[in-house]
């Protein structure tokens, strides 16, 4: 069909139909108020349609047609095999874990750790960065820690990282763009660590180590935090808990396994070597807390245990 035999006007809009009838120019065109052309576009979409099926943008359609109908299905199967579902959500949550992983859409958290809904409190950038200066990460932890108290943190990377790859490549544009001043992170870890990476001659092998010696770093922010080391101090020297609490995790898989990989994170040492910089709060006084006075009941509190836990 001839479009502007259709519509009689040789705006770009009118001239490229299909995309003007999908990403909205209609209100750019000087025939916007004219009835009778917008009549004659209404029936060049039907008959389009028609013929050659709904357009659709990269599979999916254009107002989200198929999200919708896909979610009254789900809804529909959900009510269908668990009738308490929605009821329960209804009633609050009470997450375990807070999730901190990386924004790539290959993996679902909660699947990935086999959790049920309402059991997994999650945040996710690009490279699972660990910010002092991000306000939305801070939010989000605080409220995990204070709020919703979960006894667990985990640090989630995975291998292919993009964010990783981008960290360590080299464009001849000069760089990637905004995205550039958050990968700075993860190469500043990659600085902490040069000498390590440097010997590493594969290039995967290579990116491999750095997600997870990102992930290692990421966990030590975490106890960097004021509102982990607070809690971890008050959980610690209440007799009901045997642990400091939050517990810091750290673990990655590969999307082309699944698996997910514990690192062997020496949290004591780390913590130890830096704690005249980074601790924020003062340990028990004997006179308060004789029995956690000591070295080695001190020395027990980095590690995350009671004094009388072997």
């Amino acid at each position: 069909m001839n479009m502007n035999h259709t519509t009689g006007c040789a705006c770009l809009p009118c001239k490229g139909f299909r995309s003007f009838h999908s990403t909205g120019f209609r209100s750019k065109c000087k025939h916007v108020d004219d009835n009778e052309l917008k009549k004659k576009l209404e029936a060049y979409v039907d008959k389009d349609e028609k013929e050659n099926g709904k357009l659709t943008i990269d599979g999916t359609m254009p107002d989200l047609e198929d999200v919708l109908e896909n979610n009254k299905k789900w809804v529909v199967e959900k009510n269908k095999n668990d009738p308490d579902f929605f009821p329960r959500n209804a009633r609050g949550q009470t997450p375990r874990y807070l999730y901190i992983g990386c924004s790539d859409a290959r993996v679902d958290p909660g699947q990935l750790m086999g959790l049920n809904n309402a059991e997994l409190f999650v945040h996710r950038n690009v490279g699972n960065v660990v910010s002092g200066t991000d306000l939305n990460f801070l939010t989000v932890l605080e409220y995990a820690v204070d709020t919703l108290k979960v006894p667990h943190i985990i640090v989630c990377g995975h291998y292919d990282c993009g964010a990783v790859r981008g960290s360590i490549s080299r464009p001849d544009s000069g760089g990637l763009g905004l995205i550039e001043n958050w990968l700075r992170n993860i190469r500043d870890v990659a600085r902490l660590h040069k000498d390590e990476l440097k010997a590493i001659k594969d290039k995967e092998e290579l990116q491999r180590r750095l997600v997870e010696l990102n992930v290692m770093e990421q966990c030590l922010n975490i106890f960097k935090s004021a509102c982990v080391q607070r809690r971890r101090l008050r959980t610690y020297v209440q007799d009901q808990e045997h642990f400091a609490l939050p517990r810091v995790h750290g673990l990655v898989f590969d999307p082309a396994v699944g698996i997910l990989k514990k690192l062997p994170l020496n949290f004591k040492r780390e913590i130890e070597e830096y704690r005249e910089i980074y601790d924020l709060y003062k340990f028990p006084e004997s006179s308060r807390q004789p029995n956690l006075a000591s070295e080695k009941s001190q020395a027990k509190f980095r590690e995350g245990r009671k004094p009388s836990d072997k």
